[in-house]
């Protein structure tokens, strides 16, 4: 093995760990949720929105297939650690990828508004980013790819730029896979609540933690940066600990220019740039004043590239 390979060199084992922690303490969450109320409930919720975030870059980690070196140990563990988002994993990479493709053009502008654009749409969307429904918005899509079709039409979404975008590249031949995700999803979660005999609003309370602290982290670390599919990014810091609980998911423009490079190489690569950085809490706050308007157009290069 060259030295260049054994430098990114996926961390199986320390990964295949990290697995088996989240989902054991993803297990004590759902336990514990059966009798814990009141202010004790809010920790809970709290320290559970963390660990899905964890989880969920686990996942990011299967999405560009650096989890495992092998693609079908690589795609299992990603499609399971996916069930407890709850979503389709191979729905959550296609979405993934195409942002990588997409990302700072006008196809993927969230903080920005153009001339021919609704405004009022595009604020809606940004403050949906801000405070959660854009979770509520991927969880639905259990049920969209079962029972709405139509949503998976163009045509339907000749309003929204972004999600055209995200269904020219949509690859078909993946349907039936993530419509069985997606029913294993839904059945996880109603097992998760029946079995266990966890009361609804206590189940909604750790996952509506979860949602919102996921869907403030989607477009954080993008907003403000400059129009460019690659450097596009900023790497942002929350602290040392939740760094690296969050498998350094925070090197973000160092991500987006090595999106091959596991996790655990991130920082090495990071100090050796001059990417934006920041403190996380304070660029979302900054996010609050909403899409601003723009007649800089920056076209979608990898436009009509379908997700393989």
């Amino acid at each position: 093995m060259a030295a260049e390979e054994r430098a990114y060199e996926i961390p199986q084992k320390l990964n295949a760990l990290i697995v088996f922690a989240q989902v054991s303490l993803l297990a004590i969450c759902f336990v514990s949720a059966r009798t814990t109320g009141g202010w004790k409930l809010g920790l809970l919720a709290l320290g559970f929105g963390v660990l899905m975030n964890s989880v969920y870059s686990t996942i990011h980690e299967a999405e560009h297939r650096i989890l495992f070196r092998s693609v079908a140990v690589n795609d299992t563990c990603g499609a399971f650690m996916a069930l407890f988002f709850p979503a389709p994993f191979h729905l959550l990479r296609q979405g993934h990828l195409g942002h990588h493709m997409r990302n700072r053009s006008d196809d993927e502008a969230f903080d920005l508004y153009f001339e021919s654009d609704n405004r009022v749409w595009k604020f809606a969307v940004m403050y949906g980013i801000l405070t959660g429904f854009y979770w509520l918005f991927v969880v639905a899509g259990n049920i969209a790819v079962l029972c709405a079709p139509f949503f998976y039409r163009v045509g339907f979404w000749s309003f929204d730029r972004a999600s055209q975008a995200f269904l020219k590249a949509y690859n078909w031949k993946y349907q039936r896979v993530i419509q069985l995700e997606a029913v294993l999803a839904i059945a996880l979660h109603a097992g998760i609540v029946l079995g266990l005999h966890i009361p609804v609003l206590h189940y909604c309370a750790l996952y509506g933690a979860f949602g919102f602290l996921w869907s403030a982290m989607q477009y954080v670390h993008h907003y403000g940066t400059e129009r460019d599919v690659l450097h596009g990014a900023r790497n942002l810091w929350l602290s040392r600990i939740l760094d690296a609980a969050l498998l350094n998911h925070n090197y973000h423009r160092t991500h987006h220019e090595n999106p091959t490079t596991p996790w655990v190489h991130l920082p090495r690569l990071g100090k050796q740039e001059k990417g934006i950085g920041g403190f996380l809490p304070w660029v979302y706050l900054k996010m609050w004043k909403g899409p601003q308007f723009t007649e800089e157009h920056v076209e979608n290069r990898f436009a009509g590239r379908v997700i393989q």
